[in-house]
């Protein structure tokens, strides 16, 4: 240390003039009037530092240096302190403690955007006096628009950029809708409002009474006042009709999946939830949220799905998710077959009915209650179904109710305790009262009539076989989903716009990250009012795309092997998840038989159909 002090006092005045006992009197004594940059008094020492040209310019750095680093310790090892205050405990994810982080550890391991760096030769590089310190270096703030062009540049160069069309759906002309101006008008190929119930007059007739009666808005979450009897009966009505205890309404069904996930897997102690490898965003990012182990198993694969329940100890809380019905492909889950898994290896079932609900079973259940068709068609009790064994169920008021809201079904402890503890659910504000209204007369109503989802199951196959017959490549599958395989995300955009420009037919492309690269599609979802007219418009305007971009047919995909269903050689027939004696079509058989072409007995079938919908809804 002297002979530090010795080579200083060779340069410094103040130390050459200043004895070892007075600087040693000034580094001890602070000044209160004065505070460091860390908080605290600082020495006298370091006060006369500061009025030297050259030491006050090198403290100015150091200092900015400190204030830096005394910021980023109070957000990480600062935090460890906040969490041991007492609080209420809102987060559904599994409660762990803040750790002090290492600055270094900081950075992300990888780093997708890269800012631009200064060039060589500008000012940075300047040379400075000598004798005079210099000025602390600035450092570049984050480009925020730099970063959010580079992450659409990278949406447009991989063809996965979304557009939105300007769709208006016209209630009194439906299936029909106009573009910006009410000229030009169009006919909608791909609404998930699979029904038209989102202009049925029995629906619109009760949200008008409620609205005003009732006004626009619940006026808040349901624990401040926006718990009323519209929620009440609403949700009496969704457990009646999944022949459960109870049920809870959200504002989404994407919502309800997040949240019931999050909630039952951050508080099973070590839950492991299963998720099958097709599952819509809403369970993924649920089970994201849960903070609980994932495992994903094949998709609808249950033997890969038991393989997987069985590495697991007996005692660990299990949940399995998958859903009913996939919309983007129409594959239909095996629902017993899971059930039986969850049963024999002491897990619950997670079951989504979104693309369901409304659309099978006689009540419109769903794919579970279409399982035991009989059964509920009679009244019988449904006792040991497989819709009873099913732990939670959860669906949606805005595709086949033509609505919005989502919502679960179960145990009445289950649903009490997702009630009590999802933030999804507890800090989000209640549908509106006509809202709900509308959506438990659409429920009623489908509940009571079959006529909409058998004609609309109806032209699903007309629209299926007519595709078959022209060489357009269907994925098959039971459902009513008619997805049409492009295979390239640029082609399936331009024959997206094609229809739309030249054809006035609006089928949305589903590309990346919806469906994975290699496997976009055209996605049409036929409804009860799609009648022939509409169908034949259709399949010439699909003809005449497939043509003008040279997309790939059915037989194009069979001598490259087939992909994805389409084209595989000596497939397995995919029989229709509706029978054709629960859609009344033993005369069909018959007329077949006698040697009638399959389209030809379709369209009589849907004429008489057709006329028995016009005839309710007189009634009615």
């Amino acid at each position: 240390m002297e002979a530090l002090l010795r080579q200083s006092r060779t340069m410094c005045p103040f130390l050459k003039k200043t004895s070892p006992a007075t600087l040693r009197s000034l580094s001890n004594s602070a000044n209160v009037q004065h505070a460091s940059p860390g908080g605290g008094a600082i020495s006298n020492l370091q006060i006369t530092a500061r009025r030297c040209p050259v030491m006050g310019k090198a403290l100015s750095v150091q200092s900015g240096r400190n204030i830096a680093s005394s910021a980023l310790a109070g957000a990480f090892v600062g935090t460890r302190a906040y969490h041991k205050v007492p609080r209420a405990k809102l987060h559904t994810t599994a409660p762990k403690e803040a750790q002090a982080v290492d600055l270094p550890n900081l950075k992300r391991e990888h780093a997708p955007f890269q800012p631009p760096t200064a060039q060589p030769g500008s000012n940075a590089t300047a040379q400075h006096q000598h004798g005079v310190a210099p000025e602390p270096p600035q450092a570049a703030k984050f480009d925020y628009n730099g970063f959010y062009e580079n992450e659409l540049d990278k949406k447009h160069k991989d063809k996965s950029y979304r557009y939105f069309n300007n769709i208006n759906r016209l209630a009194k002309e439906f299936p029909r809708a106009h573009l910006a101006t009410p000229e030009e008008q169009v006919t909608v190929w791909c609404s998930n409002d699979y029904l038209g119930m989102g202009r049925n007059e029995h629906v619109l007739n009760k949200m008008h009474e409620t609205l005003d009666k009732y006004g626009a808005g619940a006026g808040g979450t349901r624990n401040i006042s926006g718990h009323n009897q519209h929620s009440v009966s609403l949700e009496n009505t969704l457990a009646k009709l999944h022949a459960q205890e109870a049920a809870l309404v959200f504002s989404s069904c994407y919502v309800a999946n997040d949240a019931t996930l999050a909630t039952l897997g951050s508080k099973f102690p070590n839950c492991v939830i299963l998720s099958d490898s097709m599952n819509h965003a809403s369970m993924i990012q649920g089970i994201r949220h849960s903070g609980a182990k994932k495992i994903v198993f094949k998709h609808n694969d249950v033997a890969d799905l038991e393989a997987k329940l069985a590495s697991l100890p007996p005692d660990v809380p299990k949940i399995i998710a998958w859903e009913s019905v996939y919309s983007m492909c129409g594959s239909i889950g095996p629902i017993e077959e899971i059930c039986d898994l969850a049963e024999k290896y002491g897990a619950i079932t997670f079951l989504d009915e979104v693309h369901a609900v409304g659309m099978y079973g006689p009540n419109g259940a769903g794919v579970a209650e279409h399982l035991d068709y009989e059964t509920y068609a009679s009244g019988r009790d449904p006792k040991g179904t497989i819709m009873e064994r099913i732990d939670i169920i959860t669906g949606t008021l805005g595709k086949a109710y033509g609505c919005v809201g989502g919502y679960i079904a179960g145990s009445a402890k289950m649903v009490d305790t997702v009630r009590s503890l999802a933030p999804g659910f507890i800090f989000t504000t209640s549908l509106p009262p006509a809202t709900m209204a509308g959506a438990e007369a659409a429920i009623k109503y489908q509940m009571s009539y079959q006529g909409d989802r058998r004609l609309q199951q109806l032209h699903t196959r007309a629209v299926k076989e007519s595709l078959n017959e022209m060489d357009i490549p269907v994925i098959p599958n039971p459902s009513h989903i008619i997805p049409v395989l492009v295979g390239n995300a640029e082609v399936a955009k331009k024959a997206s716009d094609l229809l739309l420009e030249k054809h006035q037919i609006y089928v949305q492309a589903i590309n990346y990250p919806t469906v994975p690269v290699g496997q976009e599609r055209l996605r049409i979802t036929p409804t009860p009012g799609h009648v022939k007219d509409y169908r034949d418009h259709l399949c010439q305007a699909l003809e005449s795309v497939w043509v003008e971009l040279g997309i790939k047919r059915t037989s194009d995909w069979a001598r490259e092997g087939g992909f994805i269903g389409v084209g595989v050689k000596d497939a397995e027939v995919v029989e229709p998840l509706w029978t054709d004696e629960q859609l009344g079509l033993a005369d069909v058989k018959h007329a077949l038989e006698a040697g009638q072409g399959a389209l030809g007995v379709l369209e009589s079938v849907l004429e008489r159909e057709h006329l028995e919908v016009r005839q309710v809804a007189a009634a009615a």
